[in-house]
């Protein structure tokens, strides 16, 4: 039959005639025939299957052998037996070369014919040796593909335990060789194909074989860490990433992060070539693999691998956008690598000109899901410009192509911004110990005590929160003659405050610069004083460099547009820069930034009360020192009354003097109460609140006997009265409580420790001077409305009475207050922050600050403000005096407190040096009730703007808010703090190599950042709030658990007293 069928292939005869006669010999199979028939025709259908000329001999050998093998299957399995198996696979059958994959196919062929025979457990086993000596001889992916098709088919040819780990870490390797010439669509998709078909081979095995699935993926890991620079892994190898179940994914990246032996360059090397598998087209998850190990470098720290790993691949992974089939995955990795990138905008500025050619694209390509690719990739691009503002010649036409899409709001960006940073990410991989010190949620940005420097440190955190303030310092351009001047260091400052990416920043060169020469380093010091010589100096370096300066600074192309408060404005979605001494509302007048951020103006009028000749005197101030007023004015006069004959003595410098109140014993014109008298107040008796401080500061006075005034025009001294009135109101209202008062008599500074309710809404009775044209009124100090004197009823419920006897209050046309003539302006004022005081004395103790938390300009409830404007509610008010809507009624209160503040936990931030945390106006208005020695000391409230009015930096007030943000940061501020975050990775690399050497042996606890209202914000010890605590171990404690503890040698010894135990919380 053999000899029949040769015969038969190799004639001429026609393919029909063959093929009918090759069905008749597949027929003949079901008759009886000799063992050497049998044997004669395998061998001939082998020889046709494995060297056949063309397709038909194969053909026919394939049939024949089949046939034949099924009927005289003992026969067969003679035939197939080992030894030909070894053969085959170890020196090939003729010139057919063993690593020829027709010979795989052959022998995966015949073990279907021999599956239920029991000779064929021998070949299996032939086979798991073979396999295992096959794939470390680097099989080509043809032939990989066979071996994987027929071990799918054939699980019993895998070897097993050991053996199956070895042959999974060298078919990994295999996988690692592969290469792909092929240069048409139909060659790559045969080569996917092949490389899918060896993966799916690894997955199966790892689920049969769970012990071999670790050994792979180290064994992917050392291939794509490789540095040799002769070898480059084969892309195919992101195949197997699909087939890792994502379950592991901390446990690898744990085991990767945290090995000790693996070198950053071969870090860097693996990082790049798992980024270079998004090419890959049928890989899923690598995306997810790839953001997990940034992740994971991150939280341990190793900042440079990140840095060099994005700047090297970021363009190539943009690149993959332009792909639909791996356009999602490269879209993850691109967002994650430019949103963490947040030190330099290195990064970002790579693929800036590639943005415009994308964006077209996708517009215009027609699939149905680059819609929806194009929201988040402009999300993600409005991110970057919010971040790294500053560049309109790069982003001009990036805006261009994108205006008609979706942009987030401000809010969502920061929030984006915030949660992908480096040092944002949680380490989850180490100890306590190298846990990275980012900043904490609130997203800001402490400062570092220096050393008894809190006093210094809430006042910047004051100034910073002062929005408006803070946007035209940040946005002023300063010439040569600047570059040393305190303003320059200040922007700074507050660039640093703004886009650093430490968690606290120390201001050393502003400590420096900024401290006046009186003060000794390292001691406690007055807050307040430091603002009053810290705002003198800005003020009068500009005043310097407006006279040195021949023309004003101004930034290209932007001129300073002045408003009728002659504040430069803000347009758009940024803040024109405000220039050095720019041109004030009064024509030549140029008003420096504090100028035209602090300043307002005081009239102080006397009146003889003899000859009623009048004299005024106009001075600018700053900010108003309020005293606490005499125990004895605690009780309203009743509404008859005329001026009280008991004359008050103004605090001397009470505009921009010093923070402490005389006490001088029995005097007819006391300004403080003793001080007994203020520890402990009648509890029968309401709270003083702000207002009824700035009332008394405003009420008119008897100068009488000793204080008698000398009349010009009588020639003598006489009895007179004396009345202060604001006639400009400042944009921020500094407002600083006198607590501190000395004792003539004992020769001892106290602390007035009255609890002072602080209203998140105010108004100021402002008197704006008369129109140029109309004849000056004599100042009225005797008019029914002023000898009522009723600046001096403490009582918010006297007010009830007041209006009674003044009648109620009238509206002019423009929903101003008008209260006689001429009309009283009452200005809505909106808290914007709180320095506190925790402490008996000026000279102890510890300063921190609350803060408004916004995210527009500061101000709010615009709306509110009006609303009582317009109400009818603020009767209660007298004619001239300040007062709280809060004060209304029960009801009222309620309402606008829930406005203001009071709906959140996060309205507000407590700025207590190093550590930023939320909180709210609830506890900014009961910290002092729970913590006693923590009183109000500094207050500065923001001007709100009248309904329909522009605000005082050009723009018009939006739901509540100005509308707009901080300005792009100029090159050189950008460049330094591009500098300080790359300094500061650095360190936290360095540290967290360092600690981990030392991580076992370590054994530190940290105090996670809480909640304000566990612990007294200020606590500093025997001096401090909340009852302080033991001696200056308790103040380390502190540091330590709030995990930024300060290095203060020399501090910890022995034997400190009370002050200084108080200094070492500083």
């Amino acid at each position: 039959m053999d000899k029949i069928l040769e015969a038969l292939v190799s004639s001429s005869h026609s393919l029909p005639v063959k093929k009918a006669i090759v069905k008749k010999v597949v027929e003949a199979a079901e008759k009886e025939v000799t063992e050497e028939q049998c044997q004669a025709l395998f061998s001939l259908t082998t020889r046709f299957i494995l060297l056949g000329e063309d397709a038909f001999q194969k053909q026919v050998g394939l049939q024949v052998l089949e046939a034949y093998a099924r009927y005289h299957r003992v026969e067969f399995e003679h035939f197939f037996s080992k030894d030909l198996v070894l053969g085959l696979l170890q020196q090939g059958y003729g010139p057919v070369d063993r690593k020829d994959p027709a010979v795989l196919d052959y022998i995966h062929g015949c073990l279907r014919l021999l599956i239920s025979c029991p000779s064929v457990l021998e070949i299996f086993a032939i086979i798991q040796t073979e396999v295992l000596r096959m794939v470390c001889e680097r099989p080509e992916p043809a032939l990989c593909a066979r071996l994987a098709t027929m071990l799918s088919d054939f699980v019993q040819c895998i070897p097993r335990e050991k053996a199956a780990i070895l042959f999974c870490q060298q078919l990994v390797r295999t996988i690692g060789y592969f290469n792909c010439p092929a240069s048409q669509e139909q060659e790559l998709r045969e080569y996917v194909g092949q490389v899918t078909k060896v993966s799916t081979l690894l997955q199966n095995i790892w689920k049969a074989e769970p012990i071999t699935l670790l050994p792979s993926l180290q064994e992917v890991f050392a291939i794509i860490s490789s540095t040799e620079p002769s070898f480059d892994p084969s892309i195919a190898l992101a195949s197997l990433v699909q087939h890792i179940p994502l379950q592991m994914i901390t446990v690898l990246i744990k085991s990767l992060t945290t090995d000790q032996n693996v070198k950053d360059s071969n870090m860097t090397q693996a990082l790049c070539r798992m980024i270079d598998w998004l090419s890959w087209p049928l890989a899923h998850h690598v995306d997810t693999w790839v953001v997990a190990l940034l992740k994971g470098l991150a939280a341990v720290q190793k900042f440079t691998i990140l840095i060099d790993v994005t700047l090297l691949k970021i363009e190539l992974v943009f690149n993959r956008l332009w792909y639909p089939i791996v356009r999602q995955g490269a879209l993850a990795v691109l967002s994650h690598m430019l949103l963490s990138f947040q030190h330099s905008p290195e990064g970002f500025h790579l693929v800036v000109p590639h943005v415009v050619p994308l964006v077209q694209s996708l517009k215009s390509d027609g699939l149905p899901t680059s819609k929806a690719f194009l929201v988040h990739f402009t999300e993600l691009i409005h991110c970057m410009m919010y971040q790294y503002s500053g560049f309109p010649d790069l982003y001009d036409s990036i805006l261009e192509a994108i205006k008609e899409l979706p942009n987030p709001g401000e809010e969502k960006i920061k929030l984006i911004l915030n949660q992908s940073a480096w040092t944002s990410q949680s380490n989850s991989f180490a100890s306590g110990l190298l846990r990275l010190a980012g900043k904490s949620e609130t997203g800001k940005t402490g400062l570092i005590n220096l050393g008894n420097t809190c006093y210094m440190n809430s006042i910047i955190q004051t100034l910073f929160s002062a929005t408006d303030f803070r946007r035209h310092v940040l946005s002023l351009h300063l010439n040569d003659a600047a570059a040393n001047t305190l303003m320059k260091k200040l922007q700074l400052l507050f660039a640093f405050l703004a886009h650093t990416q430490r968690a606290a920043y120390a201001p050393r060169l502003f400590f420096e610069a900024s401290r006046p020469p009186w003060f000794n380093a390292g001691s406690q010091q007055d807050c307040s004083e430091y603002l009053r010589f810290l705002l003198d100096r800005l003020h009068e370096e500009e005043k310097t460099i407006q006279t040195l300066s021949s023309s004003k600074i101004v930034s290209p192309g932007n001129e300073p547009r002045d408003n009728a408060r002659g504040h430069a404005s803000v347009e758009g979605d940024g803040v024109l820069p405000v220039t050095l001494g720019a041109v004030g509302s009064e024509g030549s007048d140029r008003r420096t930034l504090i100028e035209r951020m602090f300043g307002g103006r005081l009239s102080t009028g006397i009146c003889c009360m003899t000859c009623n000749s009048v004299s005024e005197k106009e001075e600018p101030f700053t900010d108003l020192s309020l005293a606490f007023c005499p125990s004895t004015t605690a009780t309203s006069p009743s509404q008859n009354q005329g001026p009280s004959e008991e004359p008050r003595g103004i605090c001397q410098g009470a505009v921009n003097g010093g923070s402490e109140a005389l006490e001088i014993g029995p005097s007819p014109k006391p300004t403080t109460a003793p001080a007994t008298s203020h520890f402990s107040p009648a509890s029968d008796e309401p709270p003083l609140s702000v207002p009824d401080l700035v009332n008394y500061f405003l009420a008119p006075e008897i100068l009488d006997e000793e204080n008698a005034y000398f009349c010009e025009k009588c020639g003598s001294l006489q009895r007179a009265e004396r009345g202060m009135k604001v006639v400009a109101a400042p944009e921020y209202l500094i407002l600083t409580l006198l607590r501190f008062s000395y004792d003539a008599r004992s020769h001892v500074r106290r602390k007035i420790l009255d609890n002072v309710a602080i209203p998140p809404l105010m108004r100021l009775p402002v008197h704006p001077p008369p129109p140029k044209h109309a004849p000056p009124s004599p100042l009225q100090l005797d008019s029914p409305e002023n000898s009522q004197n009723l600046a001096k009823k403490l009582k918010p419920s006297s007010r009830e009475e007041v209006e009674k006897a003044e009648g109620g209050p009238g509206m002019n046309g423009e929903g101003c207050e008008v209260r006689g003539s001429p009309a009283v302006l009452f200005v809505p004022y909106v808290l914007s922050s709180v320095v506190m005081h925790s402490g008996m004395s000026s000279e102890s103790g510890h300063y921190y600050s609350y803060g408004r938390n916004l995210n527009g300009a500061d101000g709010a409830q615009h709306h509110l403000a009006n609303h009582e404007l317009g109400n009818g509610e603020q009767a209660e008010a007298t004619a001239a005096s300040c007062y709280s809507p809060l004060a209304a009624t029960p009801s009222k209160r309620q309402e606008v407190e829930e406005a203001c503040g009071s709906q959140a936990a996060r309205d507000w931030l407590l700025f207590n040096d190093s550590r930023v945390t939320f909180t709210s106006f609830g506890s900014v208005q009961n910290v002092t009730s729970r913590f006693p020695k923590d009183t109000a000391y500094v207050l500065i409230y923001r001007k709100q703007d009248f309904i329909g009015e522009h605000s005082s930096t050009g723009e018009r007030a939006a739901n509540g808010m100005r509308v707009g943000s901080d300005p792009p940061l100029q090159k050189e501020l950008m460049d330094a703090i591009t500098k300080d975050n790359k300094l500061f990775l650095q360190e936290q690399e360095l540290s967290a190599r360092t600690q981990a050497l030392q991580a076992a042996s370590a054994n530190c606890s940290f105090r996670p950042n809480g909640s304000d209202d566990n612990d007294p914000p200020g606590s500093c010890g025997p001096s401090g709030g909340g009852g302080g605590g033991g001696g200056g171990g308790v103040g380390v404690q502190h540091r330590q658990q709030t995990g930024l503890l300060e290095e203060r040698g020399g501090r910890e010894g022995s034997g400190m007293t009370t002050r200084d135990t108080s200094k070492l919380r500083h």
